[in-house]
């Protein structure tokens, strides 16, 4: 069979690019099918889109070269600060209180733009040397075989790997085509995501309530006098509140915010975004794999989305460089097991402990409150336990590939 790349990946959101730049530096030539414009995606302007990268993922970025193009655009995340509230009523008060100053690595996190992470992501894939990029195109059909796969793409070229790789969302296309199917269940509720301008300096805090129909994070961006916002609300809630004006949006918003960062403002385009949960039956297939929301796709409960997705990535990304480097074919269904085991359980274990989390926060049961009130002032009163979640949160803990650990392939 002739290969036109050792490995095609249908997705170029975020970990597409990761993926493919981590084993094209390694060596293995990639094509990256992407459905958007990647210049026009590049070249967007603020709207607030942004994400909490861990430490582990700030560590990838920096193995495959790309953080040196993002690290002036970064706000560091230095304290979190996470309660359960009423809209009107200000926090409980028992709450969880997490500062870097307690873990040895720096900040716990980072938020980064969405157009900053992307426009150098792009400039890298096209400055690697057996990494391709195809932008304005999608697979539609797929075929595997003893020795490869092969690709159609909607322009009706033919493309052929050894190695198909999903990183194309909750809807994966690459997934249905093989067959493999998809538990999960709606929460009932809609994200609405903005960026807002507010009076008083962040200080590099984020924060999270816990409010009955679902969490409110702020989260902060560079400059000190904007954050970011993930605000949950039953889904006949959120689109209501999405149809008004700015000015009444901001009236809805203003009383579950508070006034602690005194008058804002919004600051950027208003989205919104279906909550659910969705998990693969099987990550792999036959000469086929599934990273990110392709695989997993979870509640942003602690915005660990795009950080999940980028565990996946150091992971299959370290199985396929050494099955290279053996003289293994790396679209074998051992070597794809490899990458099953070591990534299907922790995704799952942790999309369901979001879930749980957010089942118990998103009621106003008074006994549940009561109970989750004093489990938060509890974990808070113990710093051994803090630290440990605070180590889990910044994905500093468990079986780390080497990527993750800072260190190249």
């Amino acid at each position: 069979m002739t290969y036109d790349s050792d490995i095609l990946i249908a997705g170029g959101g975020l970990n597409g690019p990761a993926l493919a730049l981590a084993l094209a530096q390694s060596g293995l030539s990639v094509t990256v099918v992407d459905a958007r414009p990647a210049t026009a995606r590049a070249e967007t302007g603020f709207d607030g889109r942004s994400y909490a990268l861990a430490i582990a993922s700030k560590r990838l970025l920096t193995a495959i070269g790309l953080w040196s193009a993002v690290a002036d655009q970064v706000q560091p995340i230095l304290q979190i600060k996470a309660s359960d509230g009423t809209a009107g009523q200000g926090a409980a008060p028992f709450f969880l209180h997490f500062d870097s100053a307690e873990i040895e690595e720096g900040p716990m996190g980072f938020m980064l733009e969405d157009r900053h992470l992307y426009r150098a992501f792009l400039t890298a894939m096209q400055d690697t040397p057996g990494l391709t990029l195809r932008s304005g195109e999608t697979v539609v059909a797929q075929e595997s075989g003893a020795q490869g796969v092969t690709v159609t793409l909607a322009s009706g070229q033919i493309l052929r790997a050894r190695l198909l790789i999903g990183c194309d969302g909750r809807g994966s296309g690459t997934a249905a085509r093989a067959g493999i199917r998809r538990v999960g269940w709606g929460y009932g509720q809609t994200a609405l995501v903005t960026a807002i301008r507010h009076e008083a300096p962040h200080n590099g805090i984020a924060h999270q309530f816990f409010m009955p129909a679902g969490p409110l994070a702020i989260l902060p961006l560079p400059g000190g006098h904007h954050s970011s916002i993930v605000w949950s609300e039953t889904e006949t809630a959120a689109a209501a509140i999405q149809a008004l004006g700015d000015a009444d949006y901001l009236e809805v918003l203003r009383p579950r915010f508070g006034d602690f960062l005194g008058e804002i403002a919004l600051a950027g385009a208003r989205f919104t975004y279906p909550l659910s949960l969705s998990l693969a039956q099987s990550f792999v297939a036959p000469r086929l794999a599934l990273v990110g929301d392709a695989a997993h796709g979870v509640h942003p409960i602690a915005g660990q989305g795009l950080n999940l997705g980028l565990r996946d990535v150091a992971a299959l990304a370290e199985v396929l460089v050494d099955a290279h480097r053996r003289g293994e074919d790396i679209g074998a269904a051992d070597v794809l097991e490899r990458y099953q085991r070591w990534r299907r359980f922790d995704s799952t274990t942790l999309a369901l402990g979001m879930d749980s989390v957010n089942r118990l926060f998103s009621n106003n049961n008074p006994a549940l409150r009561l109970m989750r009130d004093l489990g938060m002032g509890a974990v808070n009163a113990l710093p051994g336990l803090r630290r440990g979640f605070m180590r889990q949160a910044a994905g500093l803990s468990g079986d780390l590939p080497r990527l993750l650990a800072g260190q190249s392939l």
